[in-house]
């Protein structure tokens, strides 16, 4: 059974949110600030954590950025103020998987965490080959979710390491922004939605420049992305 972590002051909310999770087949816990968030996510005894960016003595970014420095791979979705930009960016920059506005009902937000659990669980569908995955400089294993660049280990988030397996399936072939939304993220894309922009830019960070000096990953403007055989 999957335990989710609840990290939000409002305690009313969190203690209705566990109820209803525990009603969907969750085990679930809350917390009401960002210390003891990033110490419970830190603990290993939780597979997602849903955090809140505005609390009292830490944040959700700080706490966000805390949780990244030490463990890139636990998802993390970030409930955010309905409309704030600036945090949702800020969030996914850092590494975050996805996010809510704030109010959510609790069926969306139980059908965000399992869109995420479902990519992170179950990451290679069943008409695609397992094997290792290798174009270029970039080897990756689908199974193990994990991958090296220029032999050297690559430290991905659940959704960067989505996002780039698709890209490497289709190696050569330009995938649309929904393409990508759908299969890496679950869901369909939504109107304005900059995730998987803010998601590429960080793994383009982590790539850096090809062997021909550009990234790998480039973008065909108004149509979607491409990873680009070296």
């Amino acid at each position: 059974m999957i335990r989710v972590l609840l990290v939000d002051d409002d305690v009313e909310l969190g203690e209705m949110l566990t109820e209803y999770l525990e009603r969907e087949g969750f085990e679930a816990a809350a917390v009401a600030d960002g210390e003891a968030g990033v110490r419970c996510a830190l603990s290993g005894q939780y597979g997602i954590v849903v955090l809140d960016v505005m609390m009292p003595r830490m944040n959700g970014i700080e706490a966000l950025r805390r949780i990244r420095a030490r463990d890139s791979r636990i998802p993390v979705l970030m409930l955010t103020a309905k409309g704030d930009d600036v945090d949702r960016i800020v969030g996914l920059e850092l590494g975050a998987d996805d996010y809510v506005p704030k109010p959510c009902t609790p069926r969306e937000l139980v059908a965000r965490i399992r869109a995420i659990l479902r990519r992170t669980q179950s990451p290679t569908p069943a008409s695609l080959p397992a094997s290792v995955l290798t174009v270029g400089s970039l080897v990756m294993w689908p199974e193990k979710r994990s991958a090296e660049w220029n032999g050297e280990p690559l430290e991905l988030t659940s959704t960067e390491f989505n996002l780039l397996e698709v890209l490497v399936r289709n190696a050569g072939r330009v995938v649309s922004k929904q393409e990508l939304s759908e299969q890496s993220l679950g869901r369909p894309l939504a109107r304005y939605d900059r995730g998987i922009d803010v998601h590429l830019s960080s793994i383009r960070h982590k790539l850096g420049s090809g062997g021909a000096g550009r990234s790998p990953i480039q973008t065909v403007r108004g149509v979607g992305y491409q990873y680009v055989r070296e």
